[in-house]
């Protein structure tokens, strides 16, 4: 029962965390979105970078882009608290029963890494050259999520018996 617990809670921990994401890009959009609009600018890459055809100049993309992150981390969210809802009442039954409650979990926690894999480290990082920035760089933030709601993935995907504490 610890095990599940420690799966749960750490499900639940997670939740939390984009919940409070979501809050913040909301109630404070423009801090976010001026982060997103520096990167697709390209305006503080390295000078003489090679690279800034790659630029989007346009404040409708950034936009875009901004609230299509927002809905990715809204989605996220509500499958990360769908998914604790079902590990919280798929605790107390057979392995096997909470083993299968985990799918909405698996599907949540993959797209958390999907966009901070896909959207920041990949387009953000290498496409738009984020790393090149001092000020707008979040290659930092991007993989220490990364890694964390990896670490989680792997801990809940391991089978669960009745003998674990």
């Amino acid at each position: 029962m610890m095990t599940r617990s420690a799966k749960l809670l750490l499900l639940a921990g997670i939740a939390l965390l984009y919940t409070l994401v979501v809050f913040n890009n909301l109630t404070d959009f423009d801090s976010n979105y001026q982060f997103v609009r520096h990167v697709l600018a390209m305006d503080s890459t390295f000078p003489g970078n090679h690279g800034r055809w790659r630029a989007i100049l346009w404040p409708w993309a950034h936009l875009v882009f901004y609230i299509s992150v927002i809905a990715w981390e809204i989605a996220t969210t509500l499958l990360l608290w769908w998914g604790a809802i079902r590990l919280l009442r798929a605790r107390t039954r057979a392995g096997a029963v909470f083993h299968r409650a985990k799918g909405i979990a698996v599907i949540a926690l993959t797209l958390s890494m999907l966009m901070f894999l896909v959207a920041f480290l990949t387009i953000g990082a290498e496409w738009f050259l984020m790393w090149q920035s001092h000020t707008w760089n979040g290659q930092d933030a991007a993989f220490r999520m990364f890694a964390v709601v990896g670490v989680v993935l792997i801990f809940i995907i391991q089978p669960d018996t009745e003998s674990q504490p």
